[in-house]
């Protein structure tokens, strides 16, 4: 049997509404939540089991009951957000005369037993030139529960069809059909990981010089790699300079792109390579960690040795080898 919810007992937050709604849109706009269930009740509670919650750092949608039930679920599901963790968690809470927590007594006299599931931020990922290696790279991570944003100035690269076996996985893909390149970089979330490699050096060179200004102002980018070999970082590096850039900027972008153990000029290896370095990264650096842009070399990047040695947390790719990338364009 139920008891009523405590008259004005919601978060003064409390934006109510759908709860898988709520889910949906803090996915959309990069941002971290915590779904509240009500798994079991015994005796009198306010809600049933299968009562759901949405929690973010500054609202929540639905309700497992109001009181302090709710205040202390969503203070606990507040909690983990802070600490980023990503494990589930279950908690209960006696409703009685004589269970009293922070904010005070809830009387109907049962028991509820909470689930708290953690909802983080996926991580953003942005392909700039969906060519042959970028197709094959997009086709991996759209099976990775990553935001995925496809850039590329020919409208024939991006046509559904084509990326229709991308669009089809779990990834939250986002396809730039009339964006130019830079307008693009601008609007990506905190944190975002950029890959360039683009059919045109023009193109490459205009993206990665958009970058380095994020990073000279805003600080904003993850990481940023550049595909091609050593000789034509070089000339980029050194035109990049001439653009007003200083050597320690220029240090966080890395190219050549993947890791040096996966060899071949192949896309579709070229393509696992890099995959096979950003995941390295993104599974050793969780985003609610300080990021920084020191480069990794093969797996020293990940492993607790080195980030005891370095003391940060990198989120650039891994050094490519230079067969795999010489003088690569993605046509």
């Amino acid at each position: 049997m139920a008891c009523p919810e405590v008259p004005g007992g919601r978060p003064p937050e409390a934006a109510g509404g759908d709860w898988l709604g709520a889910v949906q849109q803090l996915r959309a706009d990069g941002e971290a939540g915590v779904l509240v269930t009500v798994t079991a009740v015994r005796g009198h509670a306010p809600r049933d089991a299968g009562a759901k919650m949405v929690v973010s750092a500054v609202r929540t949608w639905g309700s497992v009951g109001g009181g302090n039930l709710e205040q202390t679920a969503v203070d606990r599901a507040r909690a983990l957000l802070v600490t980023g963790a990503t494990t589930p968690e279950s908690l209960e809470l006696r409703l009685n005369d004589h269970a009293r927590t922070e904010h005070g007594r809830q009387c109907c006299g049962g028991e509820v037993a909470l689930l708290l599931e953690p909802l983080p931020v996926r991580p953003t990922v942005a392909i700039f030139g969906v060519g042959h290696v970028g197709y094959e790279l997009a086709r991996i991570l759209s099976r990775l529960e990553v935001s995925l944003h496809l850039v590329d100035s020919r409208a024939a690269e991006l046509d559904p069809l084509r990326l229709a076996d991308v669009t089809e996985g779990v990834a939250d893909v986002t396809v730039h059909r009339r964006l130019v390149g830079e307008t693009v970089l601008e609007r990506l979330p905190r944190g975002a990981h950029v890959l360039v490699m683009t059919h045109d050096h023009a193109e490459d060179f205009a993206l990665c010089d958009a970058a380095l200004r994020l990073l000279e102002e805003k600080d904003s980018l993850g990481s940023v790699g550049l595909i091609g070999s050593s000789a034509k970082w070089s000339r980029f590096r050194q035109n990049l300079r001439a653009e007003g850039h200083d050597d320690a900027t220029l240090d966080r972008i890395t190219s050549p792109i993947g890791l040096p153990t996966i060899t071949g000029k192949d896309p579709a290896v070229i393509a696992v390579s890099v995959a096979a370095a950003l995941l390295e990264t993104l599974i050793a650096r969780p985003l609610t960690q300080p990021r920084s842009l020191s480069l990794s070399k093969g797996s020293e990047g990940t492993g607790s040795e080195a980030r005891r040695q370095t003391g940060s947390r990198s989120l650039s790719l891994s050094k490519g080898t230079e067969g795999a990338q010489a003088d690569q364009v993605d046509a």
